[in-house]
């Protein structure tokens, strides 16, 4: 592998390997190697459960009120083949990996190989800082530029099918009490039915809302929930943000 292929490769991942021979190995398809342990194969293996933690561990951090199930969601789209093959486009380096002569007649590489050239490199990466605490180091910030913006985009979307695991889980924590989801009326045929709840946090409640079943209306009553809690963020396009915040001395805001 030239000189200049390393250099461009080495440029575009923002990473300078010192072991250059693992990059050469993370660039090998299994198509052009002479056997199939000499390919990037056993790199994509260790770069998989790297990747997987480094995202694993982030979550964990930066959504401390997701439960289990949340989290699972959001990391499944973040690390999924399809995510990991964005990432390669963006870095613009799929043109490096070296392919057998039968792979070479994509006009474009395979989501599914250009997601395992990713996982790879990462497990080079990991290798070339130290393969401990270093290694993880430099696989984060090698990742988490890259991961991030996905992330947010897997958490605001989730949000949406989940404001009631969300409040829930924060007035546990850090109001001490569990919603109570309160059916105030409903109106029409048994047939279609519409239902208003509303939130009631201890003594407060928050502004009810309909719905055309008793689980959509309480969803958007913990969203108006929320939203007076100060949680919530929305952008220019409508884009829902959840914002975790402190109560005051314990108390719901006024």
């Amino acid at each position: 592998m030239s000189e200049d292929v390393i250099a461009a490769v080495q440029e575009a991942l923002g990473y300078q390997f010192a072991n250059r021979a693992l990059l050469e190995e993370a660039l090998t398809h299994a198509s052009f190697a002479d056997a199939r342990t000499e390919s990037n194969e056993r790199l994509e293996f260790l770069g998989d459960t790297v990747l997987g933690l480094v995202v694993c561990e982030e979550l964990f951090h930066r959504f401390p009120h997701l439960l289990e199930g949340d989290l699972t969601k959001i990391k499944s789209t973040v690390v999924s083949r399809k995510t990991c093959a964005k990432i390669v486009q963006s870095l613009e380096i799929e043109s490096y990996l070296v392919l057998g002569k039968g792979m070479q007649n994509h006009d474009k590489l395979p989501g599914s190989v250009a997601a395992a050239m990713l996982e790879a490199i990462v497990g080079a990466i990991y290798l070339d800082a130290g393969a401990d605490d270093n290694g993880m180091a430099a696989s984060r910030d090698f990742l988490l530029p890259l991961v991030n913006p996905m992330i947010e985009r897997a958490a605001e979307s989730g949000h949406h099918q989940n404001f009631k695991s969300v409040l829930q889980q924060y007035a546990q924590d850090r109001l001490e009490t569990t919603p109570l989801y309160v059916l105030l009326d409903e109106q029409g045929p048994d047939h279609a039915k519409c239902f208003e709840v509303c939130v009631q946090l201890g003594a407060e409640r928050y502004e009810s809302c309909w719905g055309q079943s008793k689980k959509d209306a309480e969803q958007k009553a913990a969203l108006n929930a929320l939203t007076a809690l100060g949680m919530v963020e929305e952008d220019d396009q409508g884009h829902i943000r959840i914002a975790f915040t402190e109560p005051v001395n314990g108390e719901l805001p006024e």
